[in-house]
């Protein structure tokens, strides 16, 4: 059933945190004898603003999650028929985004080229779209704001700013090694984000099993404690196969030959 132009009117004016309501329109039309293209010219002003907000909304929003803007990694550009398996339909159902509204967590595990950071970043640009904060950040990006952070005294602050986000993304876990008070910091932001509410979840990105992170992090006891609040309820997609870089490359073989010499007397003749 299609919505009324005073529906329309409310919703946008609700998006643009105005207190205005359909009755409180209605009696306007009435009070001024508004026509119905009058009213249904408001109703496209109404809309045309809330779609604007929503715009602006959304580049913010991007602009502050550091995923790529330029050349965006989407679930449109990613191509799913290159994935086989059984459960391949588990993956493609990622762009429903249950996965954050039911706060379980996403790992993409496999080797080098298999679309792991794609994934990731498509959830976190989808998640955007639809309003939600998103924040995109490299395992070894994460180390270095925790030993600034620890340097400078604002480990509180640079925690906070990393619970924020609807939907956190830690890329490439195992290229980087965590001290123990780094391991430390990252167990409190896991743990600080297990206990958030509302819509939220974390991606990882990772060429190891999970079982060898420990490999990277300096303190076993506290990262077995991350890896439990991580894992309680999460989603594992193990990728493997050959690497989708390269796809597009072209390669060209050239010979060169010999080059024909010319006596100094031959050209001294010509």
């Amino acid at each position: 059933m299609n919505e009324t132009a005073f529906e329309t009117i409310a919703q946008a004016a609700v998006a643009l945190k105005l207190d205005f309501s359909s009755e409180e329109f209605a009696g306007f039309a009435e009070d001024h004898g508004l026509s119905e293209d009058e009213i249904e010219v408001v109703r496209s002003v109404f809309a045309y603003l809330k779609e604007k907000k929503q715009q602006t909304t959304v580049m913010t929003l991007l602009k502050m999650s550091r995923l790529p803007t330029k050349e965006p990694k989407t679930f449109e550009n990613f191509d799913f028929s290159l994935l086989k398996g059984k459960d391949v339909e588990r993956l493609k159902a990622l762009p429903s985004l249950s996965a954050i509204y039911s706060h379980r967590n996403l790992a993409f595990i496999g080797p080098a080229g298999t679309g792991k950071t794609h994934l990731a970043q498509a959830f976190g640009y989808a998640c955007c779209l639809h309003g939600m904060k998103t924040y995109f950040i490299k395992a070894f990006e994460l180390r270095d704001r925790f030993s600034t952070a620890r340097r400078s005294g604002k480990t509180d602050s640079c925690l906070s700013a990393l619970v924020r986000p609807s939907c956190l993304i830690v890329d490439e876990i195992g290229h980087c090694a965590f001290d123990r008070e780094n391991t430390r910091l990252f167990f409190d932001l896991i743990d600080r984000r297990y206990n958030k509410e509302g819509n939220f979840n974390m991606i990882f990105t990772s060429n190891k099993n999970p079982a060898l992170w420990r490999e990277d992090f300096d303190e076993d006891a506290t990262l077995l404690c991350a890896l439990d609040r991580i894992f309680d309820d999460a989603t594992v997609f193990k990728l493997r196969g050959e690497s989708f870089r390269g796809k597009k490359l072209e390669t060209i073989s050239l010979q060169t030959g010999k080059v024909k010499t010319v006596a100094p007397t031959e050209i001294s003749r010509e």
